[in-house]
């Protein structure tokens, strides 16, 4: 793959696209090319869509020569493989769906290809996006994704294609989606950026459903401004999808005296908050979650991050969520009974016995069996949770913790799931995965250091519904000040 374009970011790339010095399909053809060979030696590619992204790249260069391109036209990108595209399989990570063909485009889909980027491939997904219970990281009609740092270690989560494909530098960005980790751990296990948005802003539309009330679609990118860039493009009401018809943006910040600024609902998503106004945040945290790390490699680079992120100059406020809610059996019921009635289909029919991970098959037949009563406990607790993040960030703007304690585990190691999100409520913000999902709300993940064997690791920002330009603000401003996210994996040219 072409050097000048391998890790290049979407601004850089804009550049080069406007200054004539690569075409979109040239650009298209490269990203292809990487795709079919650092791409799928990772098994971070489920199909490539070549003769769509000609198309793409030929409208991308219309719309460029015509000066009527916006930020995206021409930049290549990847879909996880649970998003539908007209005339390509859909696999949802399921053997039996290989050959599965989709009639219309998901709407982010859509989104993306209005605002001229070039859809090149479906990424790699584990099955039924982990619905609700794997045990391995191999759980996926493609296999285990591995991270481009080690790559006898896993890529993290069910958008782990989409985590590696950006990591190992052949898309400079790619969407995911999270019901409890499913971008926040590929991004923080592959050493890119992860952003979740709040619940609602960004339409489900022909994504495979796993929990209705939590599922939830976001880029990985390069930086924080590329996925802002990308939540832009894809952000919105949707008629297709209820819950976004209450997207209007509605966060404010606080003023000077420390109260919230009244103003009005918008259509979309405002611009970043100047840097200037940075400083006078009230940033909570845990200094537990950075100093008491399980794992010394861990520990040290988050102690590092710590003290660079308080260069920002806010105002720390010592702040830590309950820990007597159980924030991971509440995700998991929730959505292991939404999952199980989701794929109902599946569990009745034959396909069911191809799932690759016996633990899954048996997490979805248990889930069936769940009593309506514990179910609907389960979202009283969700209301539980949402409160007690009410109480804290009437305190504080936003949230600082670790994204994962350590880097990605081997690919060959049996995943305990539950234990990935923190079910316990240990002390501090360590539950706020599965906490922060419960509630909906959005997060942001960017790089901050390596283990002592080499691995990526990852702070962990999260903010009230609604604050994604505050979170993508604070982390852009802590990427200008490090250069974790230009780090590069060892090259492994096949």
């Amino acid at each position: 793959m072409d050097a000048r374009l391998r890790y290049a970011t979407i601004g850089e790339l804009r550049a080069l696209l406007d200054l004539r010095e690569v075409s979109p399909d040239e650009l298209a053809h490269e990203t292809l090319k990487g795709l079919g060979t650092h791409g799928s030696a990772l098994h971070a590619v489920a199909t490539i869509l070549p003769d769509r992204a000609r198309r793409e790249a030929a409208r991308a260069a219309t719309l460029i020569d015509r000066k009527a391109s916006g930020r995206l036209a021409g930049i290549p990108w990847g879909a996880k493989d649970l998003f539908a595209v007209r005339g390509a399989p859909t696999t949802w990570g399921v053997p039996a769906y290989r050959d599965r063909l989709e009639a219309q485009d998901a709407t982010v889909v859509r989104r993306l290809g209005a605002a001229g980027a070039v859809l090149v491939a479906k990424l790699a997904t584990i099955e039924l996006a982990g619905g609700w219970g794997y045990r391995y990281p191999g759980a996926s009609a493609t296999g285990a994704a591995r991270t481009p740092w080690n790559t006898n270690h896993w890529a993290g989560g069910s958008s782990s294609g989409s985590g590696a494909a950006v990591a190992t530098g052949v898309l400079p960005f790619a969407l995911g989606s999270e019901t409890s980790g499913s971008i926040v751990t590929p991004a923080a296990f592959c050493g890119v950026t992860g952003l979740r948005p709040t619940l609602g802003l960004v339409s489900r539309a022909g994504a495979m459903p796993l929990s209705w009330t939590l599922d939830k679609i976001g880029p990985l990118a390069r930086s924080a401004l590329d996925a802002f860039d990308v939540l832009r493009a894809i952000a919105g009401p949707d008629a297709a999808d209820v819950d976004t018809l209450a997207s209007t943006f509605r966060y404010v910040p606080r003023g000077s005296n420390g109260r919230r600024i009244p103003g009005r609902r918008r259509p979309r998503l405002p611009d970043l908050p100047p840097v200037g106004s940075l400083a006078s945040l009230r940033i909570g945290y845990a200094e537990s979650d950075f100093t008491e790390a399980p794992v010394p490699g861990a520990r040290v680079a988050f102690g590092r991050a710590l003290a660079d992120m308080q260069r920002i100059g806010a105002t720390w406020v010592e702040t830590a969520l309950p820990n007597d809610l159980p924030y991971g059996a509440i995700v998991s019921l929730i959505g292991g009974v939404e999952g199980a009635a989701a794929h109902a289909d599946l569990i009745d029919g034959a396909e069911f016995e191809t799932l690759v991970d016996q633990t899954q098959k048996a997490s979805l037949l248990a889930a069936r069996e769940v009593l309506a009563r514990d179910y609907v406990d389960a979202l009283r607790g969700r209301r539980l949770v949402q409160d007690a993040f009410a109480r804290i960030f009437d305190d504080v703007d936003i949230i600082a913790t670790i994204a994962r304690p350590d880097g990605a585990p081997p690919v060959d190691r049996a995943l305990d799931v539950e234990a990935l999100n923190f079910p316990d409520a240990p002390p501090g913000n360590r539950s706020i995965v599965a906490a922060g999902n419960v509630a909906g709300l959005p997060a942001i993940v960017v790089p901050c250091g390596f283990t002592e064997t080499g691995l990526p690791v990852a702070l962990q920002l999260v903010g009230p519904a609604w604050s994604e330009p505050l979170l993508v603000a604070v982390a852009a401003w802590y990427q200008s000040v490090t250069d974790w996210h230009t780090r590069r994996p060892p090259d492994r040219s096949p």
